[in-house]
């Protein structure tokens, strides 16, 4: 029996990078022999065992033969005749594909220390095209580190994958697990990139897809094209470590664009409420948690408002606050403040850079919700028991009137 360390624990010792968990596998043993020594099987459809102490797994060496379309579709083979090199031949990238004893010694057959030194992804062989959950893991990688470039040939065996329907067997579960990891990674741009470079993204989130090409007016998007405003959104928010429901509020938040009367463009008047239904769709195709699909809608309904803030009236603040149902759930109104602030950060230009700007709404409206949220409505409430069905009347008239102190609005907007 021989033990090595495999897969991304190899990869990041050699870039330098912290290493979080060690994936091994085992040459020359069968389960009874892993039982015998402590390990507790776990794996489902081949051997995977979970070491007694640590409880990092342990794998037997396995082929594998593809028996039908999707990622599911794979008969393995595991026995102590199985060799490491034959279990490194069936990974995806050859940076997953070097193997470490114990001593320390490398076994890397397919050049995967190369390609790390040149920073490429790059395909171990033609049995990457029976996975189409590789090409996400790729475009994933590429978010993660987005200094490697897809080899041209890997890029065009994924896009053959793409055409030959391969993506459209996906699971929602599983593009969403991976795209959910992806839009987490340090750089998510990388990640439509890879996507669309291959004709993936067009499969997988085709309202998304098309935004690229749709033009913005120049004034307050310098970089035109809405698909490069979208890649500027989401890196912004990884910047800004914003939380997962944010970042896919930010990836989403511009969808109506895609569906605006071409003969309006650059203009996208209603792109808003247009997104809505979009970003509902695209949630439900998906799959996508409930606090991820809220966010979005929220803010996909609501970033024009939030950027046109230092001009709304009280009462239409406190309407935006009631819609947003900011007095029961301010948290989730705060990560949409964030979210849009990345909208408004997430442009380029020639002249200009827009990533540091001020972006006073953020601020102005979350001293607005502390002013409302102030109000005792309970208290307005036992004020007005002889008349309750106007209660929502005069609670919203207090908040109305707290929210025009705490901005020093006139009075007279207060009533508007």
């Amino acid at each position: 029996m021989k033990i090595y360390v495999v897969g991304g624990a190899v990869r990041d010792e050699l870039l330098g990078l912290p290493v979080k968990d060690h994936d091994h596998v085992v040459v020359g043993a069968t389960p009874d022999d892993m039982v015998a020594q402590g390990y507790r099987p776990v794996g489902k459809d081949f051997p995977v065992f979970l070491h007694p102490k640590t409880q990092e797994e342990y794998a037997l060496a396995r082929t594998e033969r593809k028996t039908a379309p999707g990622y599911k579709g794979f008969v393995f083979h595991t026995s102590t005749e199985v060799t490491l090199e034959e279990d490194l031949v069936r990974r995806d990238l050859t940076i997953n594909a070097i193997a470490r004893a114990d001593d320390g010694t490398l076994t890397d057959p397919f050049g995967g220390q190369r390609d790390i030194a040149a920073r490429i992804f790059r395909h171990v062989s033609d049995a990457f095209a029976e996975d189409p959950v590789r090409i996400l893991r790729v475009a994933r990688f590429a978010a993660r580190y987005p200094d490697f470039r897809v080899a041209p040939e890997t890029n065009a065996l994924m896009r053959q994958m793409v055409e030959q329907g391969e993506v459209d067997a996906l699971v929602a579960e599983r593009v969403w697990q991976e795209l959910s990891r992806g839009l987490m990674e340090q750089q998510p741009s990388r990640m439509l990139e890879v996507l669309r470079d291959c004709g993936a993204l067009a499969r997988i989130l085709p309202e998304l897809d098309v935004l690229w090409g749709v033009p913005q007016p120049e004034k307050w998007h310098p970089e035109i094209d809405t698909g490069a405003h979208i890649l500027q959104v989401i890196d912004c928010a990884a910047r800004a470590n914003l939380e997962l429901p944010a970042r896919v509020a930010c990836l989403m938040h511009d969808l109506g664009k895609g569906v605006t009367p071409p003969d309006n463009w650059p203009a996208h008047h209603g792109h808003e409420e247009l997104g809505v239904k979009l970003v509902e769709q695209v949630c439900k195709r998906l799959r996508v948690p409930t606090d991820c699909r809220d966010l979005a809608v929220m803010t996909a309904r609501e970033h024009g408002n939030v950027g046109r803030a230092l001009q709304l009236r009280p009462n239409t603040i406190v309407k935006l606050l009631e819609r947003c149902d900011a007095f029961r759930k301010p948290a989730r109104f705060s990560q949409m403040l964030l979210a849009t602030e990345c909208d408004s950060r997430g442009r380029i230009g020639p002249s200009a850079s827009y990533q540091d700007a001020p972006f006073p709404q953020g601020a102005y409206l979350e001293t607005a919700m502390a002013a409302a949220r102030a109000v005792n409505a309970g208290e307005i409430a036992q004020r007005c028991l002889d008349n309750p069905q106007r209660i929502p009347e005069f609670v919203h008239r207090e908040r109305v009137k707290a929210v025009n102190i705490a901005l020093n609005a006139d009075d007279d907007d207060a009533a508007v």
